[in-house]
């Protein structure tokens, strides 16, 4: 078989086995998803302390049982490694984690090549990189993606799939029916971009958030309080386009874009480009300690993810229930 063609991966419904390469947030967050979906869940991390790593995937998993996810089930049907080896030479897909450097996920690539089939897909969670420039070095780089998830991927549905030149089209068919299948809501791109779709647009909107603090019109508080109390909650229902169109009263976006398009150009000709000087850097974090009057990262943490499930709960048409998250 020439090594620009695999076999076909197994089937979706008949995956069972994946593993996890990079046990930090992202990395930790994919295996709560996938224990939670029933499938053997073996990690590689040459760092990650195995009782820490349990810990950290047990205080995800209620929140994962309140969006009805098995309930069956703990961190100790994990597998931990600390080296890429033979131990994954079954695993039928590959959900990868490293750290956002190319040098390091090549060289992962690399080592997983040596002991996974050739028809083991690999979809990196990479935050910006494209999939061209990771699968590059590949052996067999038609098996390569990018599926980047939106933290936390436990709780957030949005993976976002991104082929590369040399990514097979039936690779991205499959990766959208296995992501959906555990319960995401896959994005397939239409073109791999730096920073993909979702990590574009919130870096527009941060942009210009810093560029507001920086001169001065409002405070990191004011910001996050613009975003909470308005805009963001019509974003958990509705997206720009669709709430322009409703702007635009019984004619939709079209009445929108013809009344008001105009001031829209406006707005963007005075948008900021901030620099992130070592004075400004100083500011925005001082405020945003300030913000958080005190609460720790896991309060943090705690209070958005008891937020998620209730939002998934009331997309889905589920009751309300008690929220049995606990502090990790």
């Amino acid at each position: 078989m020439n090594e620009n063609q695999t076999e076909a991966p197994v089937r979706v419904d008949r995956v069972r086995q994946v593993a996890v390469i990079g046990a930090g947030t992202i990395g930790a967050s994919w295996a709560a998803c996938f224990l939670a979906n029933g499938l053997d869940v073996t990690v590689v991390d040459p760092v990650r302390d195995r009782e820490e790593l349990r810990r950290a995937i047990d205080a995800m998993l209620p929140a994962l049982e309140n969006l009805g996810f098995r309930t069956d089930t703990d961190s100790r049907g994990i597998e931990l490694l600390t080296q890429i080896g033979g131990e994954l030479a079954e695993t039928q897909f590959v959900q990868e984690s490293v750290p956002e450097r190319l040098a390091v996920k090549r060289e992962t690539l690399r080592e997983l090549e040596t002991v996974i089939g050739p028809q083991v897909i690999v979809s990196s969670s990479s935050t910006a990189m494209v999939p061209s420039d990771i699968q590059a070095e590949a052996r067999y780089p038609q098996r390569v993606i990018v599926g980047h998830p939106f933290n936390p991927p436990h709780l957030i549905p949005l993976v976002e799939i991104s082929g590369g030149k040399l990514t097979a089209p039936h690779v991205l068919d499959w990766a959208l029916a296995f992501y959906q299948a555990i319960g995401k809501a896959p994005v397939l791109m239409k073109k791999e971009a730096y920073g993909h779709i979702a990590n574009r647009l919130a870096a527009a909107l941060f942009r210009e958030a810093i560029h507001l603090v920086a001169e001065g019109f409002t405070t990191v508080e004011g910001i996050d309080e613009v975003i909470t109390q308005g805009p963001g909650l019509r974003w958990a229902l509705q997206g720009p386009f669709t709430t322009y169109h409703l702007a635009g009263g019984p004619e939709g976006i079209a009445h929108y874009m013809r009344h008001l398009g105009p001031t829209q150009e406006a707005r963007w000709r005075t948008l900021g480009e901030p620099q992130l000087t070592d004075d400004l850097v100083a500011q925005l974090v001082r405020e945003v300690q300030e913000s958080v009057a005190g609460l720790s990262i896991a309060q943090l943490a705690r209070i958005r993810d008891t937020g998620l499930v209730e939002l998934h709960r009331l997309k889905e048409g589920l009751p309300a229930e008690p929220s049995n998250i606990t502090d990790s």
